[in-house]
């Protein structure tokens, strides 16, 4: 299969992206998080404050709070022990897991982070997140400041900020469930992780931006990653000066820089480490297509912005609200994916507006694609189907943020259309007041950015899926996102089929009631 082929099915025809006799080996699953092993450690604090909100922002991080940020950002947070449905008299399946305060799907969370440090109090280098055991494990030590910011295109000064954090996918973590379309499937997840990092950096005070472009080989090289296991899909440098020059802004030296030459400026390491598997079985297509991604020179980076999108449709006005503020740890730990558990209930027209309206604001961000600017137009914007919303008729609308106004696509109630288009009925869209979904370029950006485009679309939608999840969580309603839909019958109701745009994911958000299940939280 093409890679261009393989792309159209994940969207279109996911039922060729996979083999019908798959079978998922749980006796050998992996686990959900990488340990090394033989490797020196520094503990974090267990210490976790139970709020971020009111908190004294450092201005010289230490290692307490470094340990508090990667805790909120992608740490174990609760143990769960749910039963689950019978269709017998028995008593149900007992399922444990242990979850994170973010989303991840079927709670596999395929990603890890890493972290290279240079600040005071710890010695510099490359670290791991041991999220099972919240602590740091040392990969390789040194002052690594100008091998960063090269491998960054120099287009992001490095040695200005106190850290910057590797984000990467293990491909075997979640492909033994899903085969193939984890290569959707792992692109969302990392999105929905940098979305919360970005969040829980602004209750620390730190300035950030998000590097989807970098020479892979060489990021590789420094973490000791082996390529046919993990692929780093983003970089967010870190600093405590709001005012530092990031990602393109300013007069930052662009040179010409190969991953080749780098790599030959250290030695190759490959600690030892593990996710339990004994019996990883093979998966061509996403090393094809992660190989087809990377990038060997600084000169293959690109900048591309949004479309200035012109408002069509009749405009319904939303009602003004102001930025909220919450607390993020609250809210994160009050998610749920509600299931089966949405009821019909009321939705006010000031909900929906907080909903949006918070929604988009705080997915503005910095990144390699735009120059390191904030506001500009999105690559990905929202849709939706609205049921019951009072002061707003039924029907199909997409959001125009500029304008912080609805505009109608089509009207009437569309839950039967939308249910039919569900692969999978564990979810009543009939209970559910609004059905929204992200939407972006159905070429998925290849055109400007070849296939790394793909994966950075999907890291959007998912960065905006997370937003409104908080979003949602701020105003008392629960969201619950998801692929098992028919993306062409959607793009229909839409009217985006024609105009180069599809829907990426499926997010149906309302009022719930809480799952019958027993939780603990893990922190101190």
């Amino acid at each position: 299969m093409n890679l261009d082929a393989f792309l159209h099915h994940l969207h279109f025809e996911m039922d060729k992206v996979q083999p019908p006799d798959w079978e998922v080996d749980w006796e050998d699953a992996p686990l959900t998080y990488k340990l090394y092993r033989g490797l020196p450690v520094i503990p974090l604090s267990s210490e976790v404050p139970l709020t971020l909100e009111g908190r004294e922002t450092s201005v010289k991080p230490d290692l307490r709070n470094i340990g508090h940020f990667l805790w909120y950002g992608f740490g174990l947070s609760q143990y769960f022990q749910t039963v689950l449905s019978s269709d017998s008299t028995e008593p149900g399946e007992l399922m444990q897991s242990y979850r994170r305060l973010i989303p991840s799907g079927g709670a596999l969370y395929p990603n890890e982070l890493y972290v290279y440090v240079n600040m005071k109090g710890l010695p510099a280098g490359i670290y791991h997140y041991d999220a099972a055991h919240h602590r740091l494990v040392l990969l390789r030590e040194g002052d690594f400041d100008s091998y960063v910011t090269r491998a960054l295109g120099n287009r992001c000064n490095v040695s200005s900020g106190f850290g910057t954090v590797f984000v990467s996918t293990v491909f075997w973590k979640n492909f033994f469930k899903y085969h193939n379309f984890v290569y959707r499937l792992q692109g969302l997840d990392t999105g929905v992780l940098i979305a919360q990092l970005l969040e829980v950096v602004k209750r620390f005070g730190f300035s950030s931006g998000v590097c989807f472009q970098f020479l892979d080989r060489a990021v590789h090289h420094l973490l000791g990653l082996a390529e046919r296991e993990e692929s780093v899909y983003a970089v967010v440098p870190l600093s405590v000066d709001p005012g530092i020059t990031w990602l393109g802004e300013g007069n930052i030296e662009e040179e010409n820089v190969s991953a080749a030459e780098l790599c030959r400026e250290l030695e190759a390491i490959r600690p030892d480490s593990s996710i339990r598997s004994k019996r990883v079985r093979e998966y061509p297509m996403l090393i094809r297509m992660n190989r087809a991604s990377m990038l060997e020179s600084s000169e293959a980076f690109r900048r591309i912005q949004g479309e200035k999108k012109a408002g069509r449709g009749e405009a319904l006005a939303l009602p003004r609200v102001n930025r909220r503020s919450y607390d993020l740890a609250s809210v994160c730990r009050k998610r749920v994916s509600p299931g089966p558990n949405f009821v019909l209930g009321k939705v006010s027209s000031w909900q929906l507006s907080v909903l949006l309206q918070e929604a988009m604001a705080s997915f503005a961000y910095r990144n390699d694609l735009d120059g390191g600017q904030e506001k500009v137009s999105p690559r990905v914007s929202l849709v939706g189907c609205l049921y019951g919303i009072e002061g707003i008729p039924d029907g199909a609308y997409s959001y125009d943020s500029t304008a912080h106004a609805l505009r109608r696509i089509r009207s009437g109630d569309h839950r039967h259309w939308l249910q039919r288009g569900m692969f999978l009925h564990h979810v009543n869209l009939f209970q559910v007041p609004i059905c929204l979904h992200v939407i972006g370029d159905r070429n998925h950006l290849t055109g400007a950015l070849g296939y790394r485009g793909y994966r950075i679309q999907q890291m959007e939608a998912g960065m905006l899926v997370q937003c409104l999840l908080l979003a949602a969580g701020t105003v008392g309603l629960g969201g619950h996102p998801l692929l098992g839909f028919d993306a062409g019958s959607c793009d229909q109701i839409y009217r985006i089929d024609t105009r180069g745009k599809t829907s990426l994911i499926q997010i149906p958000v309302g009022p719930y009631r809480f799952p019958a299940r027993l939780e603990g939280g893990l922190h101190g």
